[in-house]
């Protein structure tokens, strides 16, 4: 729908704002003389633009100039950092707005965070804002690297740089943490985005991806306000090419589970961010230590071409831990040329071990040209990165200048071949600050502890992968299926189908399902002999969603007369398991051949996300193996086919171990129709069922099923 132009303008104006608050040529602060700390590290820190203070009670502080007002201030600012009490607060940042400010930081707390009545002054807030960027409440600010504006309330360690990465996050502490860090990150912005009562995480991603000077940008996330927003940004992102790393924390369950699902035990929060992040290459790291070393690399070194690895060490021992490593997380190792190997048959012992991951011996240790020569040989080839382990021994011992010689020779080689490289200290602390400068200024990643530096390289090619495939077949186009506020109705606003019902509904849209009648309980048998034995029956009921704890199944009957039976002894059972449900039909279906595995399919409407699907070992052991993947619909059969492959129960499908193999493509093929029946009913599906989805060697077929969509 086109936006009126009452709107775009709004927009365009909010755009801009935050563009000031990010990037000011005028800034201020307000608040008591603790902000004097501020004003002197922004002086400090090499910010050129203007600096002005309010203070009402002040004339100077610390010899700048206090202005009694935002009125009296010389210039509308551009950003503002806002240190005074939530309610004062509020009437400051009117007063910004009224005076056309870009922005401002508001550092105190006391909003939503605490409740119903924080969460009234943090709409109070909004409203004075107007179209005037927000960051926080409740967070430490933002400091720019490239200019030097730091909007801050304490000390920082981030040095001045002329490109790097964003890091939002909604931590203070982390942010301030991270700027801490003596990991060599270039932070070109840190943002602490607080409560993000205006400007959220996915507006500042999408104002990043903007700019050249960002190769990569990091997110601490507890959640997403606006998934929808974020996945468009993190679109822009992907298809300009710079790289998002986000930390997620908490693993909080979906919300309320309804009792009929397996789908909503199963697809938990974190289950939908990985499909999230997966679908849009979005990074996903398990802690802070990995978050900065991911976007080190990316931010120095760049996203390698291919999930190929030369490495090279200076013992065996390295290089069998860096292969250990890297075949853990996917990558190959390719084997040394022959070239490379007559190469370094020229300079390494007799005794050496030719191989990649590379133990180069002492031999050419301290021979700037023999180290040259071992680095050209391996990286010949032009893998998709190179990596260096290389510790630096302790200062005092004078043996610095020799791996110096080592680390110069391999920056040298990666920049004639044109590959991404790192050199890798196996502890963290045996990358010396001076040595760690010099491979950045170089563009080789210092990267700091064995497993997490190989964790970054994986991360960085899984980038790669992940970006080539989702443009290679334009799957920017197919966002999820995302309807804010749309999540799902309470049992009593839900219509929950019963079993033939649901697979009336699913089979229009392409489900297999086996022949069957839904039939009065006298007339089973009748059925039962036009449809051919063997035959299982149900009851039917849409107050029955686990018929097998009632009593109300019965498989493989061969008979008339075992029908008749079974009948009569499931309504004995339902009348005792569930006294107010009459027996009034009974579903007569066809009994399916023995699979070669059973499966779970089901979608589930999320708050945000939209439709989930979720794919996994299915039957009676479905929640205690727990072999799940979930993805947001839309999706592609490609997608649907890695999922499956994925699992656990994966290598079954592709004949493990001598067994037959599955017919994957009929698995595809009805899991493309649930999903294509979810998609219709977007506006009123809250879950679907399927469990199980039988799989033969030819064939798949739904002998159960439940749908449950808004009244």
């Amino acid at each position: 729908m086109t936006s009126s132009p009452e709107v775009r303008d709004r927009r365009a104006a909010a755009a801009a704002n935050l563009r000031r608050l990010l990037e000011p040529a005028s800034i201020a602060f307000v608040g008591g003389r603790g902000i004097a700390g501020a004003v002197r590290r922004c002086r400090d820190y090499g910010y050129a633009g203007d600096i002005w203070l309010v203070n009402p009670n002040h004339a100077e502080i610390d010899g700048v100039r206090c202005h009694a007002s935002v009125a009296d201030l010389p210039a509308a600012p551009d950003a503002v950092f806002v240190a005074v009490p939530a309610r004062r607060a509020i009437d400051v940042v009117r007063a910004l707005a009224e005076r056309g400010a870009g922005g401002a930081i508001v550092y105190a707390s006391g909003f939503s965070e605490t409740g119903a009545d924080g969460a009234g002054l943090q709409q109070a807030l909004v409203d004075a804002a107007g179209d005037m960027a927000v960051l926080g409440p409740n967070c430490y600010g933002l400091i720019n690297g490239l200019n030097g504006s730091a909007l801050w309330p304490v000390a920082h360690g981030a040095p001045r740089v002329e490109s790097g990465v964003a890091v939002i996050t909604q931590s203070g502490n982390l942010a301030y943490n991270l700027s801490m860090s003596a990991r060599s990150v270039p932070f070109a912005y840190l943002a602490s985005v607080g409560n993000q009562a205006s400007v959220d995480i996915a507006r500042l991603v999408d104002a990043f991806v903007d700019d050249p000077r960002i190769r990569a940008i990091g997110v601490h996330l507890e959640g997403l306000k606006d998934v929808r927003a974020f996945s468009e940004a993190a679109a822009r992102a992907l298809a300009r090419g710079v790289p998002i790393v986000a930390l997620k924390s908490g693993t909080s369950a979906l919300g309320a589970q309804l009792a009929i699902s397996h789908t909503s035990s199963l697809a938990g929060s974190d289950a939908l961010y990985d499909a999230l992040f997966r679908r849009l290459g979005v990074i996903r790291v398990k802690d802070p230590v990995g978050l900065v070393e991911t976007l080190k690399l990316l931010a120095i070194a760049g996203v390698p071409g291919r999930r190929t690895l030369a490495a090279l060490a200076t013992s065996g021992g390295d290089a069998g831990l860096v292969a250990d490593l890297g075949e853990a997380r996917g990558i190959a190792f390719p084997p040394v040329g022959d070239a490379g190997r007559d190469a370094l048959g020229n300079v390494l012992p007799a005794y050496a071990t030719i191989a990649n991951p590379l133990d180069f011996t002492t031999t050419p240790w301290g021979d700037p040209d023999k180290m040259r020569a071992c680095c050209d040989a391996l990286l010949a080839d032009r893998p998709g990165a190179a990596a260096m382990i290389l510790d630096y021994p302790q200062e005092a011992t004078g043996e610095r200048p020799l791996c110096d010689i080592a680390a110069n020779a391999f920056a040298a080689s990666v920049r004639r071949h044109g590959v991404v490289g790192a050199v890798i200290s196996v502890f963290p602390d045996l990358t010396p600050p001076d040595h760690a400068a010099r491979m950045a200024a170089a563009g080789i990643a210092p990267l700091q502890g064995l497993a997490d530096g190989i964790d970054a390289i994986g991360a960085a090619m899984t980038y790669g992968d992940a970006r080539r495939r989702v443009l290679d077949a334009d799957a920017l186009n197919a966002l999820p299926v995302l309807r804010a506020g749309n999540g799902g109705g309470s049992d009593s606003a839900t219509t929950l189908h019963d079993e033939w019902a649901s697979k009336r509904m699913l089979a229009a849209h392409g489900l297999d399902v086996p022949p069957a009648e839904c039939v009065a309980p006298a007339d089973a048998p009748a059925a039962a002999q036009r449809l051919g034995f063997p035959v299982c029956v149900k009851v039917v009921s849409d107050r029955l969603p686990h018929k097998t704890e009632a009593g109300a199944v019965a498989l493989k009957l061969a008979s008339p007369e075992a029908v008749a039976a079974a009948v009569e002894r499931m309504t004995e059972q339902v009348a005792h398991y569930a006294p107010d449900v009459q027996v009034e039909r009974i579903l007569v279906e066809k009994m399916a051949d023995a699979p070669l595995l059973e499966l779970i399919v089901g979608v589930k409407r999320e708050p945000n996300f939209g439709l989930a699907l979720v794919l996994g070992t299915g039957g009676v052991l479905v929640e205690l193996i727990r072999d799940t993947a979930t993805l947001l619909l839309p999706v592609r059969e490609s997608d649907v086919r890695d999922a499956l492959l994925g699992l656990k129960l994966g290598p079954l499908l592709t004949g493990y171990r001598g067994r037959p193999k599955a017919d994957l493509d009929a698995v595809v093929a009805n899991v493309m129709a649930i999903a294509r029946f979810a998609q219709a009913h977007a506006d009123t599906l809250v879950e679907l069922d399927v469990n199980p989805l039988l799989v033969m060697e030819r064939g798949a077929v739904a002998v159960d099923a439940l749908v449950r969509l808004d009244a």
